[in-house]
């Protein structure tokens, strides 16, 4: 098994609302700066939607790095 894409932690971002979609880039690097120990190893992208809701998911796969000095 390939080490890097070992994860010991899951993150899941996901908005319905087109304001909350459009804002979910930037709250995925917030949450990136706040957690600098969770390195990204993967991510999963879906997008499903019916005739009044659309959805936008992105799943987050880390694992976490000692803080670095």
């Amino acid at each position: 098994m390939d080490e890097r894409a070992i994860f010991t932690g899951v993150k899941v971002f996901s908005a319905t609302k087109a304001k909350d979609r459009e804002e979910m880039g930037e709250v995925i690097t917030r949450w990136m700066r706040d957690h600098p120990t969770a390195v990204p190893v993967d991510r999963v992208v879906v997008q499903s939607s019916d005739r009044e809701f659309h959805c936008l998911t992105i799943t987050i796969f880390y694992r976490e790095e000692p803080a670095r000095p």
